[in-house]
C-alpha cells in the first residue's frame, strides 16, 4: 500500500512459504503489520522472531472453515483490524478428469474456494464499517484458461474467479477492492511438496503422462520470482485504477493473450448462431 498513510494490517494465509511468504515479507519490509496464518504455526516462528511487534502467527487450516471467524477475531485482537486479506494457501493436482476422485476434487475445492470464501466473508463486516480494504485472491493462469491434466485445479480457480468478480462489484461501493492474481509458474513449492498426482489410467498416458513426467524435474526451475510478484501485487493495490485480474509472469501473460485471441476468434465465427436463437417477433 502507499507510504503516505498509516501502516496497513495484512492477513495472509499460506504465509509459511511460497507467494504467501513473499507477500508477508513485502508488507513487513514496507513497515506494515502481518497476521500470518499457516496449517502449522511453527513454520512462522522465524517471522515472529524477527518482527515480534508486527507479526501475529495464527494456526489455520483454511479447509476448516469453522475456525475462520476465530482466526479473524485473533487478527483483530492483535492489530485492531484487517486492511488487506490475501488468500494465498494452495496446492496443485495433476491428473485427467476421469482419474480425479470426488475426494480429491472436493479437497482441492475446500482449499481454493470454500476457505477463501469463508475468509472473505469474515473480514468484510470490518472493512465495510471502515469504508476501506482489499481482498487479494491468489488464483492462477489456470483460473483464466485450462488445459489437459489440470481439470480439477482449474475448476477450483475458475470458481474462485467467478466468485471474486461478483464480489468486486458488490463491495466497490464500500471502498473495498478485490484483486484476482493469476500467476504462472513461480519458484515456490507448488510444483514440489504441494503437488499431488492422481492415480493414472493407462488410456491417458499419451496426454497426461508427459505432463506428469515434466513435474518430476520442474520444481526449482520455475521462471517466476515470488518477490517480484509481491511487488507487483502491492503496485496494483496502490493504483488509482487497479485491475480486477492481474496475470503475473511471461508464461501467464503469453497464455492469457493467446486465450483471449482464440476466444474472440471463436466468438466471431459463431456470433451469427448466438444471435439467431431469440424468439421471433410476434
Amino acid at each position: 500500500m502507499s507510504t503516505d498513510r498509516t501502516p496497513a494490517v495484512w492477513m495472509v494465509t499460506g504465509a509459511s512459504s511460497g507467494l504467501g511468504r513473499a507477500i508477508a515479507q513485502a508488507a513487513l519490509d514496507a513497515g506494515d503489520s502481518v497476521v500470518a496464518t499457516a496449517r502449522k504455526a511453527g513454520g512462522l516462528d522465524d517471522l515472529v522472531e524477527r518482527y515480534p511487534d508486527r507479526v501475529a502467527a495464527v494456526e489455520l487450516d483454511v479447509t476448516d472453515t469453522a475456525r475462520v471467524p476465530g482466526a479473524v477475531a485473533a487478527a483483530t485482537e492483535a492489530f485492531g483490524r484487517v486492511d488487506v486479506l490475501v488468500n494465498s494457501a494452495g496446492r496443485a493436482l495433476i491428473g485427467a478428469a476421469e482419474e480425479t476422485t470426488d475426494e480429491e476434487l472436493r479437497d482441492l475445492m475446500d482449499v481454493h474456494f470454500f476457505g477463501p470464501a469463508a475468509l472473505s466473508r469474515a473480514v468484510l463486516p470490518g472493512m465495510r464499517a471502515r469504508g476501506s480494504g482489499a481482498i487479494v485472491q491468489i488464483s492462477s493462469m489456470g483460473g483464466r484458461l485450462s488445459f489437459a491434466a489440470v481439470s480439477a485445479y482449474s475448476a477450483t480457480k475458475f470458481a474462485l474467479e467467478g466468485y471474486s468478480e461478483a464480489l468486486a462489484a458488490e463491495v466497490a461501493p464500500f471502498g473495498i477492492r478485490v484483486l484476482v492474481v493469476e500467476p504462472g509458474a513461480f519458484r515456490t513449492g507448488l510444483h514440489g511438496a504441494a503437488m499431488r498426482i492422481t492415480t493414472p489410467i493407462a488410456a491417458y498416458d499419451a496426454v497426461v503422462g508427459p505432463i506428469r513426467a515434466m513435474q518430476a524435474g520442474f520444481d526449482g526451475t520455475q521462471p517466476g520470482d515470488p518477490a517480484k510478484a509481491a511487488a507487483a501485487i502491492r503496485a496494483a493495490l496502490d493504483a488509482d485504477e487497479p485491475p480486477l485480474r492481474l496475470p503475473l509472469g511471461n508464461d501467464a501473460a503469453d497464455a492469457v493473450a493467446e486465450s483471449l485471441d482464440r476466444l474472440r476468434a471463436e466468438f466471431l465465427a459463431w456470433e451469427p448462431v448466438a444471435r439467431s436463437t431469440d424468439l421471433d417477433p410476434a
